[in-house]
């Protein structure tokens, strides 16, 4: 067979795994009646169309050819092969079939304006005249070359080489007969300088169990999901004015089972959900649950962006986990990284061997402070990318949430870098617009695909509107963590109690500013490492003191303005700083002080969720006065929180001194009762008896117009009601 120059050159290429386009080399071509097929097929010794037409090798090659007649070739074709130890092999041609992917969905992306990329990108299960595989497609603009490479080839680039769809960098390839549960990467030659990159595929649905790091085709949904209940309850939702409490769990650490292996999804649900529930939190806040390297981690290195991890189950798994929390009246928010990304040889990083996902400048697309990348805003493809991943988990798990990890890195252009490390925006200032606009997108689409889901801000600076809309200039997040708040109360509270009266503003200056965003009150997972200390040890004093001041810190916590959030173990009281590598100290709940701690959250979570007073204006000045905030002297505090004519009264004191006979404000002649001391014997406190019902005298106090007095134990919190008619 004498070959052409042109023709030659082509089937180096392919030979080279180079070539730009397989498709004009590989599968059928047709001239006027006749058609000739070529296929490349390494380890091959005989092949045949059909096992009817047999393919001739062209010599020295592995590429074997027919040609003849159109109608002698039935179609769609299949290749019959025997290698040199005489196994056969059959299967269709994988370069005889059309382009699959529509140019709508093409352009909707190159735009940036596909919300619902990961239907197509990835490993999807699909047909073509009758004959089932898996349809591929990846996006890599300075791709010479792409092959799909994986257990059923062996991992070798040169046997099933992808076709490039137009100029906006997309590549595809449907490979019949492959099914779930076969391993599969991106092997890509770069254009520039021929170098080779195997990655991970960047949307795929699941990935292979560490240490291994291949994508993985993900089998079809199976679970049957039973929430529909709670959806349709939660898109009717008055968020805004309902309580919120977050139990933020990290799934690898809260418990394990008897060998200290990970539980998985499902039996997390059967021990988690029920734990939640009884403990009266309204929602569950998991750390990173997407793909990650490494089991000793916290989940916020990314590199499975639609990837639920597989060292916790299977996706249908996480379905279980999920459905379970809704089917019991619990809420789901994902902690989710949009900020950075590692850079895993495997994953993102010079996914095609450029910057393409993160900025080529390091002043820009390197994250100094995580030794990360930082994703390009500015590329539409880039925020389609993490669009989509937003969308994905709301969607196809029903994820009621996301917590956007760190925010404020991604707003300023200048964040953790000194003069010269950094890039202004066009208009000369720190604020990445870039960024701006995406979260915009972020929060209205999220916003109007799915009514009721809640997209809050780890946001830790004073950037303005980060929770108001989009169309009133804000950023569009329904909440913000207050880390203000947390910081300055923490603060406070470290204080020994001889000196708080020197800090007491530290208390009051954050309602300077409490409704000014639609604010979190967290006490996470980053105060309790890194040498911070677990809550507990962050108070001052003996041991009775330390679970005396907790106490107070929590009760004053679920009666200030914000929703609520807390990191698992906190509630109990856990003594040593929390280690991803391990589980809580559970054991410590047979001592009083603990079990009491765990006693006290429990009740004032249903107390917040019970009395309306306490939550439905956690973000509106009208549910919220002030008796005294001047009594710093004494470290006392006390304020209203309303819901109309209905109203609490609360009371702290941050000393270890009782104050007997202490007289309070009250906004009316009634009779009032205790519903939370946070010193009742219950809680392991030294139980300063009151009186079952307190009268009103009428005598102005505080501003008020009625006054009563009691008994105010030692560093504690007491919630007071008028007493029901």
């Amino acid at each position: 067979m004498i070959l052409s120059p042109a023709r030659s050159k082509d089937l180096i290429k392919i030979i080279e795994a180079r070539h730009h386009d397989p498709f004009a080399v590989l599968g059928p071509h047709h001239d006027q009646d006749n058609v000739t097929v070529t296929a490349f097929l390494p380890d091959t010794d005989t092949a045949s169309l059909n096992g009817e037409l047999s393919l001739s090798r062209i010599e020295g090659t592995d590429i074997f050819e027919w040609s003849g007649p159109a109608s002698q070739l039935k179609t769609p074709y299949f290749i019959h092969r025997k290698n040199s130890q005489g196994d056969i092999y059959q299967h269709y041609d994988p370069y005889s079939f059309s382009p699959q992917l529509s140019d709508f969905d093409l352009h909707l992306f190159s735009e940036g304006r596909h919300w619902h990329a990961y239907r197509f990108f990835g490993a999807h299960h699909h047909e073509v005249d009758g004959i089932k595989g898996v349809l591929f497609s990846t996006w890599a603009p300075n791709a010479e070359r792409i092959s799909i490479v994986g257990n059923f080839n062996q991992w070798d680039g040169r046997c099933h080489p992808m076709r490039v769809r137009g100029h906006n960098g997309v590549w595809e390839l449907f490979i019949p007969g492959l099914t779930e549960g076969d391993l599969y990467k991106f092997e890509i030659r770069n254009r520039d300088d021929g170098s080779l990159h195997t990655k991970m595929d960047p949307y795929a649905q699941q990935t292979e169990l560490r240490p291994g790091t291949a994508s993985v085709v993900a089998a079809k949904q199976q679970h049957q999901w039973q929430d529909q209940d709670w959806l349709s309850r939660r898109a009717e939702s008055d968020w805004l004015h309902e309580a919120h409490s977050v139990y933020e769990v990290h799934l690898g650490s809260w418990q394990r089972d008897a060998n200290g292996e990970f539980l998985d999804y499902q039996a997390m649900a059967d021990r988690l959900v029920p734990y939640v529930k009884h403990m009266g939190f309204t929602h569950i806040e998991l750390l990173p649950i997407t793909e990650h390297p490494l089991d000793a981690s916290w989940g916020y290195q990314t590199t499975g962006y639609f990837s639920p991890t597989s060292r916790f189950g299977t996706p249908d798994q996480f379905r279980y986990f999920i459905d379970q929390c809704h089917q019991h009246g619990i809420g789901v928010i994902l902690d989710w990284v949009p900020g950075h990304f590692p850079k895993d040889n495997h994953g993102l990083a010079r996914f095609d061997g450029s910057a393409l996902y993160e900025h080529a400048d390091p002043r820009q697309g390197e994250h100094q402070d995580w030794g990360t990348y930082i994703f390009n805003y500015g590329r539409p493809e880039v925020t389609n990318f993490l669009l989509a991943s937003a969308m994905y988990w709301l969607e196809e798990f029903h994820i009621d949430g996301l917590r956007v990890d760190a925010v404020a890195s991604m707003l300023y252009l200048d964040y953790s870098r000194e003069e010269g490390q950094w890039i202004p925006n066009k208009h000369g200032g720190r604020e990445n617009l870039d960024v701006i606009a995406f979260l915009q997108q972020l929060n209205t689409v999220l916003h109007q695909e799915h009514p009721g889901c809640l997209i809050s801000a780890e946001e830790s600076t004073s950037y303005p509107m980060v929770s108001r809309p989009t169309h009133m200039g804000g950023l569009g997040f329904s909440m913000k963590w207050n880390m203000g708040w947390m910081h300055d109360v923490l603060h406070y509270m470290q204080h020994d109690a001889i000196h708080r009266r020197f800090h007491h503003d530290s208390l009051t200056f954050g309602l300077l500013y409490a409704f000014n965003e639609n604010f979190i009150l967290p006490f996470s997972h980053d105060e309790v490492v890194h040498g911070k200390g677990a809550m507990i040890n962050k108070m001052p004093g003996d041991e009775w003191q330390r679970f005396a001041n907790l106490r107070l810190l929590y009760t004053f916590m679920y009666t200030y303005p914000g929703k609520k959030l807390l990191f698992m173990g906190s509630e109990f009281a856990q003594g040593s700083e929390w280690r991803c590598d391990g589980t809580l100290d559970w054991y410590i709940l047979q001592y009083p002080l603990h079990h009491g701690m765990q006693s006290l959250v429990r009740d004032l979570n249903h107390t917040y969720r019970d009395l309306p007073a306490l939550h439905r204006y956690d973000f509106s000045p009208q549910g919220f006065d002030w008796i005294d905030c001047s009594d710093q002297e004494q470290s006392i505090l006390s304020y209203v929180r309303r819901d109309g004519e209905d109203y609490i009264i609360t009371i702290f004191n941050f000393t270890p001194v009782p104050r007997e006979n202490y007289r309070i404000g009250v906004p009316e002649s009634d009779q009032y009762q205790i519903v939370i001391n946070s010193d009742s014997h219950h809680y392991g406190g030294s139980n300063i008896e009151n009186v079952d019902v307190f009268e009103t005298e009428h005598i102005a106090w505080s501003d008020q117009p009625y006054s009563l007095t009691l008994h105010l134990p030692p560093l504690a919190g007491i919630i007071l009601r008028k007493v029901a008619d």
